[in-house]
């Protein structure tokens, strides 16, 4: 029978004094790890909808039709693809799911043209469920239904909940440029997925004053 020395397995089995010295590297290094978690820009590592689009899109709302100043309600929301592709999978990603506003009366909603609009993604900054804009008098607001943030619809920015606990640019959604041709019809300008121009989807965007 062999001989067990020093706690160690001769067998070249499991060593207990070596596994805890691996485990105080082990804690060591992820304790590192965790005090610059905060300094790193975790956007880059986000899936966002497409790296670049050259082309300005159609606003298409869910019925296929295209969103237009003339005949979209005050104060109501529909939600909008984007980037819309061929394939059905994936459109349905949460990454592609915005907002698409019509603004309240009270904050420029019945203007006749694109200043009455915004379009947030609709993946909460705080961890990505979806929220969305409630019209309900005294209410007015974009809502997560998971942990109560809250978003201002006039620049996206989380005033309530975890996600305005966050600190810029990761309590801004994302936000894309709208414009109308003559007949009123909306169109989605190309996009800059940087926290310095429409966003980063999941991250947040830096808010210009």
């Amino acid at each position: 029978m062999k001989e067990v020395k020093s706690g160690r397995n001769t067998g070249g089995g499991w060593n207990p004094k070596t596994s805890r010295r691996d485990f105080l590297k082990l804690m060591v290094a992820v304790g590192t790890v965790f005090t610059f978690a905060p300094f790193v820009d975790w956007g880059k590592f986000l899936p966002n909808p497409q790296t670049n689009v050259p082309a300005k899109a159609k606003a298409e709302l869910p019925d296929g039709s295209q969103a237009n100043v003339n005949t979209f309600p005050v104060n109501s929301s529909q939600v909008v693809i984007y980037p819309k592709t061929n394939d059905e999978v994936l459109n349905q990603e949460a990454f592609r799911t915005w907002q698409f506003i019509r603004l309240p009366e009270e904050l420029g909603g019945t203007k006749n043209d694109v200043s009455a609009f915004r379009m947030y993604s609709s993946v909460c900054l705080h961890l990505w469920c979806l929220w969305k804009y409630f019209p309900d008098p005294g209410r007015k607001r974009g809502e997560c239904p998971c942990h109560g943030s809250m978003y201002d619809p006039m620049n996206g920015k989380a005033f309530a909940g975890p996600a305005s606990l966050q600190a810029p640019p990761t309590n801004v959604l994302p936000e894309l440029d709208l414009e109308a041709d003559e007949k009123g019809d909306i169109w989605i300008k190309p996009a800059n997925w940087s926290v310095n121009g429409n966003g980063i989807v999941g991250y947040g965007r830096f808010l210009n004053q």
